[in-house]
């Protein structure tokens, strides 16, 4: 569908963390072209994904860590990985960058951009200050471009064998141009679970049925130490801010490896590096701590400890970081009937809501669709059934502008539009979709008409859109030949 093949891979990149490589052994890494590849050599391509970031070779990320999505341990070693790939795969297809294509690209990087171009005090700042807490040079820089430019010239050559036929671009560019006015008819749910009438012998039956799931939540108690940026700290911004998250950074390494040391304690240690301890009271996953709250990071570090490993790595939040000492455990145990009561009569209540929804709705699509089928008014049928339908503002699949908010930016579509639009793109006016679930509630939608695009500009949009749909499809080619490259090459991880 339209929506889903401009947006084929989502690619979304973060600042990089230092990887977890726990569950990997610690002196190898995984195995490639019959060659082992030690933990030391994957975390210098780690810190490679950290200068890419910062420099701002968005694209290159995105295609280096397709299909990791929002896990930052997986998008780490995606990229390791495909630059490992890439690498071999460059020097096998004679892919040479040139001197001078690398220095202009360099001058190209968003990081070293000023108010007239290229920035050199920008750039001299990076090699200066931002390189060595790497454990990076100029050098890397130089070959990162490097490898963006072999992946772009190896794309160009995936992309001889991409095409977009005529039909397929009239066919999509008029679905995802089109002005669509559609009407959706809600269910709420709480029209439903009000007469719904839950008794003992159904909690009995759910109980019997569900009770090794039905248990109290584990709970934790943890003290902890933070080394925190003062309110003047917090101000800072760039390099100045960056120097001084390093000495936090130091400290924090420091205080971790006394914690190391055969007998330590942790508020002994505490006091020896002059930190307050803080203790948290008892707490679940799903609700943390308030003193934890600030961050997910922290309740889900809390949940890691155990009784061997009592204590956390730092943990870096936006101001500072954590350590983490675990106090408290409270295992699970199962419920009783009656403890266990409340939440059962709600699961039934929505369960049975959602299956009322479900039915009604089905129900109403059937007979709008009989109704469209021998002609009649779909008002007609809406009335008749004792709802109201909800005019939408009138939308294209894909809006070029969206409505501004006050500051200028632009604003984020809802869910619920999404699901909307994913489920209307392929209709016919007149025709209704299925139940489509938004939330606990629910609604069917009407396309009442599709008005072809007018504007003055279509040619050039027709042109961008062309553009835009085959850069896709090479991508998703460049990602698919990464993909077979890696399984050629052998590859196998080493466990821990």
């Amino acid at each position: 569908m339209i929506v889903i093949a401009i947006l084929a891979i989502p690619f979304i990149f973060y600042f990089v963390r230092t990887p977890d490589y726990g569950a990997m052994g610690r002196d190898q890494f995984a195995r490639i072209y019959d060659r082992n590849v030690s933990m030391l050599e994957a975390q210098q391509f780690a810190r490679l994904l950290s200068l890419a970031q910062a420099l701002g070779m968005s694209d290159f990320v995105g295609t280096m860590t397709a299909g990791a999505g929002l896990n930052q341990n997986q998008a780490t070693v995606q990229f390791i990985v495909n630059l490992l790939v890439l690498r071999h795969e460059a020097e096998r297809l004679g892919v040479r960058p040139s001197a001078s294509e690398v220095a202009d690209v360099v001058r190209k990087l968003p990081a070293f951009q000023g108010d007239s171009g290229f920035d050199i005090n920008k750039f001299n700042d990076l090699v200066q200050n931002g390189l060595a807490p790497l454990g990076l040079s100029e050098d890397h820089i130089e070959q990162l471009v490097r490898d963006q430019i072999s992946l772009t010239e190896i794309q160009k050559l995936l992309a001889a064998g991409v095409s977009l036929p005529k039909s397929e671009l009239d066919e999509n560019f008029q679905r995802g141009y089109d002005k669509l006015y559609v009407s959706v008819i809600r269910f709420h749910a709480a029209d439903f679970d009000k007469d719904i009438k839950i008794n003992d012998e159904d909690v009995q039956k759910y109980y019997d049925a569900h009770k090794a799931e039905l248990k109290t939540d584990e709970k934790r108690k943890v003290e902890f130490v933070q080394l925190a940026l003062n309110e003047e700290e917090k101000k800072l911004a760039g390099k100045a801010r960056i120097e001084a998250l390093q000495k936090l950074a130091d400290r924090a390494t420091d205080f971790t490896q006394a914690l190391l040391e055969k007998g330590a304690d942790f508020k002994q240690a505490a006091a020896k590096f002059q930190l307050p301890v803080h203790e948290t009271g008892e707490f679940t996953a799903a609700e943390p701590d308030p003193q934890l709250k600030g961050d997910p990071q922290l309740g889900a570090a809390a949940f890691k400890l155990s009784a061997q490993e009592s204590h956390s790595d730092a943990v870096q939040v936006a101001d500072g970081f954590y350590i983490l000492n675990l106090i408290g455990k409270t295992e699970t145990r199962p419920l009783t009937l009656e403890e266990a009561k409340p939440k059962i009569v709600d699961a039934l209540k929505k369960t049975r809501a959602r299956e009322l929804m479900s039915t009604k709705s089905a129900e109403l699509v059937q007979q709008l669709r009989e109704a469209k089928k021998s002609n009649q008014s779909l008002d007609a049928a809406i009335e008749n059934a004792g709802l109201k339908p909800e005019k939408l503002t009138a939308f294209s699949l894909i809006d070029e502008e969206l409505e501004k908010s006050d500051s200028n930016e632009p604003k984020k579509q809802s869910p619920e539009l999404l699901t909307i639009k994913d489920a209307v793109a392929l209709l016919n006016p007149g025709d209704v979709t299925d139940f489509v679930p938004s939330g606990t509630d629910g609604l069917i939608a009407i396309l009442e008409k599709r008005e072809p695009l007018g504007d003055t500009a279509a040619g050039e949009k027709r042109a961008a859109f062309e553009k835009r749909i085959l850069e896709n499809k090479q991508r998703i080619v460049l990602v698919e030949w990464l993909r077979d490259r890696q399984q050629a090459a052998g590859l196998e991880f080493k466990k821990g």
